[in-house]
């Protein structure tokens, strides 16, 4: 069950051996929710710096921002450990026995079942990369400029985030049965390219800055 662990209290070192393993979990899904926490961690830092009289102005805008962004980390990091349990569970489905007619079929439903839930993780890290790359948008402007280069490595994190998990929920859809699951899922991923392209622009914008 040590897959299961919260990865949020392993070592890094100790994260990246189990990575590095030859085990089913953790793998591409759990790398992406580590992706969006780190993403979400370096908005929470670059909105702490904006703070202060210099930065009243946007104080509240501010303290929203990182309010929201201390949840996105904690939401990411649960959806790490999320992750690994679920392909886990697939691994179990996968070896159920399938002598008779009844345990192929019971067998067949457990992986359908197993794989839906193994989708699920991945779409819903899209969904907090996508938090993220709103707020790096709303923080870049206001933020203090001399973290601005942690917005950029937000956006960044938050990119890899919603890519790694996209290929994440394909992998698991030619399994699923359910139309209506597949197509929620496929949904969950239809935004990806652009948040892409969004945050390629927050980077860019960076990058612009910071040739004076």
């Amino acid at each position: 069950m040590h897959d299961q662990a919260r990865i949020q209290d392993e070592t890094v070192g100790g994260y990246l051996d189990r990575l590095a393993a030859r085990l089913p979990a953790p793998g591409g899904g759990a790398a992406a929710a580590l992706h969006a926490a780190q993403g979400a961690a370096l908005l929470g830092m670059v909105a702490r710096y904006t703070t202060g009289e210099k930065y009243a102005a946007q104080a509240e805008a501010v303290a929203r921002i990182t309010a929201e962004s201390d949840e996105l980390r904690g939401a990411a990091l649960d959806l790490a450990a999320a992750d690994a349990a679920a392909f886990t569970a697939v691994t179990d489905a996968y070896a159920l026995p399938r002598g008779g007619d009844g345990e192929k079929a019971a067998r067949s439903a457990a992986i359908a079942a197993a794989l839906a839930g193994a989708a699920r993780p991945p779409a819903d890290v899209i969904g907090v990369a996508r938090r993220i790359i709103a707020l790096a948008e709303e923080l870049l402007p206001i933020g203090n400029p001399n973290v601005v280069t942690d917005v950029a490595a937000a956006a960044e994190a938050a990119r890899a985030a919603a890519t790694t998990a996209r290929v994440n929920v394909e992998i698991n859809l030619a399994g699923i049965k359910s139309p209506a699951t597949r197509a929620a899922l496929t949904a969950a991923t239809s935004d990806v390219d652009p948040l892409a392209a969004r945050a390629a622009a927050l980077t860019s914008a960076v990058r612009q800055s910071l040739q004076g």
